[in-house]
């Protein structure tokens, strides 16, 4: 019989045997910005659409081409987010977060939404990480959520990955800039594909953000975005300089660096890699000091990041950065006759109450299946319990590993054996450690414990 229908173009399933990969780098990625002071927000998967029309600039092509808009019941036009700063800025309004203590630090893991041709590390449905940082204008907030990225990218073992900055300064600088684009791209405007052409008179920056490429040619020879700043923005990005120096974060200078999405002000980061092929853009950010302000606050310079999960995970993959295993079971308890059942039950559940993992049958397999079963489990110990164990009030223990077996009491068994497999977590650190190899006990225990 043929399948109904299959997943939606643009978008993939996480199967359990790799889901725990996606829990790692998710719980890390907000463990290491909550070391930095950024708390997890949650906004809804949808807006109004005239959010993301006034945030995200209804010139960009996110808003002209790949936005999933649609009128609810209410007949009201509403977007799946296609990122995550606009939600977050909207949540910081509404609910007055600026009234309380500055700066408001926020980090996310979300979903988004943006049709778009599906391609490697590029989804119609993608999951983002990233930080807002509302209400500072020191270039050392630039720096700093920088330098998050960067202790993200060493803790996982990212090494072919490059931070590229610029600025794009103040609607003040930009003025000129504009008319100077309009100036050079006006004598190639034959030259420029039907979009670049519209975007000529409306935002020639985002001409800057083409990707077709003989567009992308006629950008190298353009004015630079540097030679425009005024005094002011000028000085703001060699203090962003400066603090990346004092942190020992390389960097490049690339003025040709704009963002892909209208609010961004001053400062504009990407961090990328040559080991995911045309998608190499893994994280990008910067500095957005008009958006609050635009969505109807008061002026509250802000600035973050997004980091694409798909794109990081393709990264991982192809530099062959291992990630913790995924944690196995610890105890299976095969049993034969009903009443054993009953007892396996009862003995899974006080494992699984103090902190470990346990599985019993369920399916009323013979002894010779279960226990084939737990091999596929990869379970680190085994139990088999039958009539006379129960007479006895004891039942014998295997370790899968080394093949050793201790006889526990049924009594307290669920204390017994976590003093017992703690002590093989132990023994199999040491055997880790003296294989010689290096040693990340936060990557070994993650199969462990």
């Amino acid at each position: 019989m043929a399948l109904i229908t299959k997943a939606v173009k643009g978008t993939q399933d996480v199967l359990p045997r790799d889901s725990h990969k996606n829990q790692f780098i998710e719980s890390t990625v907000l463990e290491i910005a909550g070391e930095f002071g950024f708390k997890e927000i949650r906004t809804p998967v949808f807006e109004h659409t005239e959010l993301f029309t006034r945030s995200v600039g209804d010139t960009t092509d996110v808003v002209q081409k790949e936005m999933y808009t649609f009128n609810d019941k209410g007949g009201r036009s509403v977007t799946l987010r296609p990122e995550g700063t606009a939600g977050a800025a909207r949540a910081f309004l509404e609910h007055g977060l600026g009234n309380e203590p500055l700066p408001q630090k926020v980090s996310y893991v979300t979903s988004c939404y943006r049709y778009e041709k599906p391609q490697a590390g590029r989804l119609r449905e993608f999951h983002q990480f990233g930080v807002e940082c509302y209400g500072t204008e020191s270039p050392a907030a630039d720096a700093e959520i920088i330098s998050l990225a960067n202790e993200i990218f060493g803790f996982l073992g990212v090494d072919r990955i490059h931070l590229e900055i610029n600025s794009i300064g103040c609607p003040e600088c930009r003025k000129k800039y504009h008319d100077a684009l309009r100036d050079y791209f006006t004598s190639v405007k034959d030259e420029l594909c039907e979009d670049c052409r519209g975007r000529l008179d409306r935002n020639p920056m985002r001409i800057l953000d083409c990707k077709v490429p003989h567009c992308r040619e006629l950008v190298k020879d353009a004015p630079v975005i540097l030679d425009y700043l005024c005094g002011d923005c000028r000085a703001h990005f060699e203090s962003v300089q400066k603090y990346l120096d004092a942190m020992n974060i390389m960097y490049d200078i690339n003025p040709k660096i704009v963002r892909g999405l209208d609010y961004y002000t001053r400062t504009v980061f990407e961090f990328v890699s040559d080991a995911i092929g045309a998608q190499g853009t893994v994280c990008g950010g910067g500095r957005y000091d008009g958006l609050i302000e635009e969505l109807g606050g008061k002026h509250t310079p802000a600035l973050g990041f997004a980091m694409g999960l798909e794109r990081l995970m393709l990264l991982l993959d192809s530099l062959g950065v291992e990630l913790p295993e995924a944690k196995k079971c610890d105890m299976f308890i095969a049993s034969i006759g009903e009443k054993a059942s009953f007892k396996a039950a009862e003995l899974a559940l006080e494992l699984r109450q103090s902190g470990l993992t346990a599985e019993f049958d369920v399916v009323g397999r013979s002894l010779k299946a279960q226990m084939k079963y737990a091999d596929k489990l990869g379970a680190q110990f085994t139990a088999v319990i039958g009539d006379d164990d129960l007479e006895a009030g004891s039942v014998k223990v295997k370790n899968m590993k080394t093949g050793e077996v201790t006889e526990l009491p049924l009594k307290d068994f669920a204390d017994l054996f976590m003093e017992m497999s703690l002590r093989a977590a132990a023994a199999g650190l040491q055997d880790y450690i003296e294989d010689g190899k290096a040693v990340d006990v936060s990557k070994f225990l993650g199969g462990l414990i």
